[in-house]
Parts: structure tokens; sequence; C-alpha cells
């Protein structure tokens, strides 16, 4: 890995149809969330097709050597101790885009990183594209901050407006933010590694380790322990299931401010802490019904992974929600918000092991088609045409 403020050297040709790409995010492995994961696939994804990435991101601890890496100082994110904000770097960008000449620039986030890499790359003339990954606006209500949503909302939306393309996860969200007059927005989509995430992932002994025999019921979610999470709805529902069914268990995976609270409230529950690969995967596939309550989120990753286990879902029918789960054939969604709804549809499945069997088969059967090369091929003839015009 090297430092930004060395790396002046020039970038040796590569060959006729390749893509000089200069990613710059505030989020990369081994950080545990969507936008890290996602922008990982995609980094590697882009890679494998031949294409030069270079990555520029805060200094992680633990930092390893990695390949066309650049690394910047970072401030720790308040609520989010696993995270850094980048520091507005603008000179060691503008060098770095000096020596490694790319043909143009993809800013994964909209903190000072981001802003920096954009206005280095718009005084060279190099075209920008942007990636729309998180709410942060709806997140300040959740932290005592709503006040700020609105001058949120125009820092998010200010960087994108100078991009010439910027990449949602969903058609209904790019329009959203076309019609808040971000030119050229566009949905991506997202995939899943249908490989990794699979029933056959089942793991008996991991269930006997949650007190679990193999016809009991083990709930499950899997994200950060936050408030934009909307645990509540995830705890109620919980707690509906419980009164009927003794042995049924609650199994968290991840970690977050809420991890305390939930702890002390629910002392009966498993709290698993993040879980990453195969590890991670064997979590899904060894629980049978997996509790969905976020109305933040813009896809919802852990969503896909859960289907792609054969997991029956109970989630808001917004994000992916909307788009991959056809309401009793592969799971069961609610009208957002509706928290009523939420519980009574978590008890019907939960009373039903035949329904569960039947819709967790075709969850895993109709997430096949969503494998990362697809998304992967999309995200590169968008930078394509960009990088022509």
């Amino acid at each position: 890995m090297t430092a930004i403020a060395s790396a002046a050297s020039r970038a040796s040709p590569l060959p006729r149809g390749v893509l000089r790409i200069l990613l710059v995010t505030e989020t990369y492995p081994p950080e545990i969330n969507g936008v890290a994961m996602t922008t990982e696939r995609l980094v590697q994804g882009l890679r494998a097709r031949g294409h030069w990435v270079g990555v520029v991101r805060p200094r992680q601890r633990h930092d390893r050597d990695a390949a066309d890496t650049w690394v910047v100082p970072g401030l720790a994110l308040p609520n989010y101790p696993g995270l850094r904000l980048g520091l507005p770097a603008w000179r060691r960008l503008g060098r770095l885009m000096d020596g490694q000449r790319p043909d143009l620039v993809h800013v994964v986030t909209e903190g000072p990183l981001g802003w920096a890499a954009l206005w280095a790359a718009r005084a060279r003339g190099l075209p920008v594209t942007s990636g729309y990954h998180t709410h942060f606006d709806q997140y300040s209500g959740h932290y005592g901050l709503g006040w700020m949503m609105p001058w949120v909302t125009r820092w998010l939306d200010a960087l994108h407006r100078r991009c010439q393309a910027t990449l949602a996860p969903t058609p209904e969200l790019a329009a959203t933010l076309g019609a808040r007059g971000i030119p050229n927005a566009r949905a991506l989509g997202r995939g899943v590694d249908t490989r990794l995430f699979q029933p056959a992932r089942r793991d008996h002994a991991l269930r006997k380790r949650w007190g679990l025999a193999d016809d009991d019921l083990a709930c499950l979610h899997v994200g950060r322990l936050a408030p934009e999470k909307n645990l509540a709805v995830v705890e109620q529902a919980f707690a509906a299931i419980a009164t009927h069914n003794r042995r049924a268990r609650m199994v968290w995976v991840g970690d977050g401010p809420a991890l305390p609270r939930l702890r002390e409230t629910h002392p009966e529950h498993i709290f698993a802490g993040s879980r990453i690969g195969e590890d991670l995967a064997a979590h899904y596939a060894s629980a049978d019904l997996f509790l969905f309550g976020s109305l933040s989120e813009t896809w919802g990753n852990v969503l896909t992974e859960a289907l792609a286990s054969g997991l029956n879902v109970v989630a808001y029918r917004r994000a992916a929600a909307a788009i991959l789960i056809r309401d009793g054939e592969n799971g069961m969604t609610v009208a957002p918000g509706d928290a009523e709804a939420f519980i009574a549809a978590a008890l019907a499945l939960a009373g039903n092991p035949e329904l569960r069997r039947r819709q967790g088969e075709e969850a895993s059967r109709s997430m096949r088609e969503y494998g990362w090369k697809s998304i992967v091929e999309r995200f590169e003839a968008m930078l394509w045409e960009v990088a022509r015009r």
C-alpha cells in the first residue's frame, strides 16, 4: 500500500479497451456494512474484466498492503465506531490523479473525502460518477438531529448534481433522485453470491448451540443494531411469536449502538456479534424466519442474502423487498410502516412449517438470477458511456 503523497509515478499504458478508474470511498472491507461489501464486489468484478481500478479510502486499523490502494487519514464517526470519515485530502488526490491518469473518478460516499475527489477531478477535467447508497439525511431523525435533515439532503444532492451520472440501487430511488434535480440518475441494482449464501449451509451443530432441535423455530435479524434499522418491530414480532411458541429463539447477528439495550432488555436472546463469509452464511441458513423491519434502506443486502439462503423473510414492501419478494410465494411483505401487519405476517409464518418450507425453497430459487456478474457488466457499461463523452 502506498501513501497518496508519494504516488506521483506515471502509470504504465494499458491495452486498448481498458478503463482506468479511480474509486474513492469512505468505507471498504474489512469494515462490515452493505456499502463496503457492494463496493468491493464492484472493484473485484471490474478488475476481473481487465480494468485498472485504484481505490482511495481512509486508513483502517490493522491495515495491510493491498494492490492499487491508497489511504488517507480519517476520523471515527459518532455512533459508528467501525467506520472512519476520510479527511478532505484534495491536494493528495490531485497528485494521485496526475500520476495515475484515470479515465474517470467514481465517488462512492458523500463525505469530505468524496467531495475532495470531486473537486480534484473537476479541476483536471475528469468525468465523475457517484453512487447513492445511504439515506444519511433520514438517519438524522433517529439520533435527535431531525432539524439537520434538510441540510444533509442539500449536502448529498449538491455532490450528485456535479457528477455526470449517479447510480442508485433501484429504479424508484433513481426516479426520486432525478426529481430532486440530480442529472442522469440510473438504477444499477445489487447482486448476491449464491455460491456462498445457500440452504446447504444449514448447520445443525450451530442450531444445537442455540438450544434448538431440528423442528424448533429460529428467528433471525442480521445487520447493524442501530435506531435507524427499526429494531422495535422485530422485537415486537418475536415477542408475539414467543407467546405461541415457547421454544422459539431470537438470534441477532451484528453490532451497533443498540446492542447494550437489546442485551439488557432481552437476556434470553442470542447475540452472535458480527459474522462474515461462510460463518455468516451458516447463520442465515441455520435460521427459519428472517425479520427485516428496516424502513431506511436504499436496497438491503442482508435481505438478498437471507432469500438466497432459503429463509422465509418478513419485510416492508420497499427497496429490495418491493422488487425481489412476490408476496406469499418467496416471502411476505406488508405496507411500509404497518407494524401490526408485519407482526401478523411473522405470526402466520411462524405457525406454519409447511408454508415456510415452500416459501424458503422458492426464495432460494428466485435469487439464482441475481448474481454479481450482470451487475458488474451494467456498471462497466455505464462507466464506458460516461468516459466516452
